[in-house]
């Protein structure tokens, strides 16, 4: 019989502009708590510009979970089109394609993603993907290579699909 205790997991508070801050394609992303060790889930927050989309994926082993602190996003959910404004939270399950959209001029958003099965990885992709940086500023945008999107991200876990959704109209 294992009598040890089990190690008790650090709590943790993130202090508002605290993170690693990460250019994330095209985008700011800041690693608010990484998943690293034992940990069952990871928050990381991203600002991001109008346009901005994920390609359309599947997290093998992760939910996402997304809280819009400001601006607005538009959910690609199986064949469901749906708004996310200000305030909203929107569940996606792993192992379900989805994408999402930046439609306002800027949104502010938290990605939480957990798993029953395995500590999730989604912080280490976008880790391997970003650039570090000290400011949490938005960065200049650059060409961003979809094939080595795929690879990084089939690499902890999440099939890409497709292409992010097309170009927004002019507001």
């Amino acid at each position: 019989m294992d009598t040890t205790t089990p190690t008790a997991r650090a709590h943790e508070v993130t202090a508002p502009g605290s993170g690693t801050h990460l250019h994330f394609l095209n985008h700011l992303a800041s690693v608010k708590v990484a998943a690293s060790g034992e940990r069952s889930m990871s928050v990381v927050q991203f600002e991001a510009t109008r346009g901005l989309g994920a390609p359309l994926h599947r997290h093998e082993h992760e939910d996402e979970l997304f809280v819009v602190l400001d601006g607005e996003l538009r959910f690609f959910l199986d064949d469901d089109v749906l708004p996310g404004p200000t305030g909203s939270v929107a569940y996606l399950a792993a192992a379900r394609p989805h994408t999402f959209q930046v439609v306002s001029r800027t949104a502010t958003f938290l990605n939480v993603t957990a798993s029953r099965t395995q500590v999730p990885r989604f912080d280490e992709m976008v880790a391997a993907l970003g650039v570090p940086t000290d400011a949490a500023v938005q960065p200049e945008p650059q060409a961003i290579d979809p094939g080595h999107v795929a690879e990084v991200c089939a690499a902890h876990g999440i099939t890409v699909l497709g292409p992010p959704p097309g170009p927004l109209e002019d507001a």
